[in-house]
């Protein structure tokens, strides 16, 4: 089954392509060059600096791997034909019920998708109780989800910003 697209920005896409080809130029190099440096002290059976080394080099070529398959399904730019309907990569502002000056606004997607500025933005997955809920919804509907304690929360959608590049 194909993965679901990942939404980036231009600007999260360009940092993720630069990341990646940092790790497949320096960083398998610096790699490289540890591993050798602590294969050149003899004993690799009771080597920490080897073994280390070795499990450092398996955690890059994992991001390596994790990297070239989200930029391969990245869709970079809008991924609704309506902005105003809440959707995956939709920046939504919610009023808690009863309470207007109870809001937050959050991303519906990942955290890749957020450019450099936004590191600050709450995200919710569209498979979460609160991203669920709002998926598909305008500004002016009242939606409610049932919250990871159990508890029903009702929220008002105040404004869907749709996804930009």
């Amino acid at each position: 089954m194909p993965e679901a697209p990942v939404w980036l920005t231009r600007e999260a896409f360009d940092a993720l392509t630069a990341e990646l080809e940092h790790l497949k130029s320096a960083g398998r190099g610096a790699i490289s060059a540890k591993i050798a440096a602590a294969r050149s002290e003899g004993d690799l059976s009771e080597n920490g600096g080897y073994h280390a080394a070795r499990e450092e080099q398996g955690q890059m070529e994992g991001r390596i791997t994790q990297l070239e398959v989200m930029l391969r399904d990245a869709q970079v730019g809008d991924t609704a034909d309506d902005p105003e309907q809440a959707g995956v990569g939709s920046r939504v502002t919610v009023a808690y019920f009863g309470d207007a000056d109870d809001t937050e606004t959050f991303l519906i997607g990942s955290r890749e998708m957020l450019g450099v500025g936004e590191v600050d933005m709450q995200v919710y997955s569209p498979q979460s109780p609160l991203g669920e809920a709002v998926l598909g919804h305008r500004p002016g509907d009242t939606v409610t989800y049932t919250a990871p304690n159990g508890r029903d929360i009702a929220l008002d959608v105040i404004a869907v910003q749709g996804f930009s590049t």
